[in-house]
């Protein structure tokens, strides 16, 4: 027979610790994206070589994946 509260405590699928690398690895991907931004030229006739420069080709998409490998584990880690 449960409890008054164990009946009334809602069952999340994920641990705090799974909501915790969530949050964590959208974060990363989010600082991958604002990596990627910006080297845009404001005159289409002018050529901007800083668009392909290494935090835009590497470091970024880097990032983007490492957070998305954050997301991944916090979905298929289990609790203990």
């Amino acid at each position: 027979m449960k409890n008054k509260n164990e009946e009334n405590k809602p069952d999340f699928l994920f641990g705090k610790a799974n909501y915790t690398f969530l949050l964590i690895g959208l974060a990363v991907i989010a600082l991958g994206f604002i990596l990627m931004s910006g080297g845009g030229s404001e005159d289409p006739n002018v050529w901007n070589a800083d668009i392909f420069n290494f935090r835009r080709i590497r470091l970024a998409p880097t990032t983007v994946l490492v957070g998305f490998g954050i997301v991944i584990y916090s979905i298929f880690k289990k609790e203990k």
